[in-house]
């Protein structure tokens, strides 16, 4: 009774990790899709010739210097590289975690089903 119990409660922690993980996955990705983008506007920013654009702040366009554009949007990529590299160890350790209780629980069907 008390294995049976121990393996419901594996299978439990299980499912809450596997949950956590997928979401762990799509807030990574959203971030890996902003990254893209926030490049992307670094990239056309190195190649214009004008000395001001206009940024989008909320609801509205304000003209402002391509360098200063530049060195906010050069913060916002190291800042969105940081949280991806966080959420990728984040993914790795809830992986290895899901793989022992993975096998866990498989040792523990095991026996059951020999005698069966």
């Amino acid at each position: 009774m008390a294995n049976e119990q121990e393996l419901q409660q594996t299978a439990q922690e299980f499912e809450r990790n596997r949950i956590q993980l997928l979401n762990t996955g799509a807030q990574k990705q959203q971030l890996q899709m902003q990254n893209s983008a926030i490049s992307a506007a670094l990239s056309e920013l190195k190649e214009t010739k004008e000395k001001k654009v206009y940024k989008a702040v909320g609801n509205i366009l304000i003209l402002s210097d391509v360098s200063k554009v530049q060195k906010e949007l050069s913060e916002q990529n190291e800042s969105t590289e940081l949280r991806i590299k966080t959420l990728q160890k984040q993914e790795d350790a809830l992986i290895d975690k899901l793989n022992k209780l993975k096998a866990k629980i498989e040792a523990a069907q095991n026996p059951e089903s020999k005698s069966n």
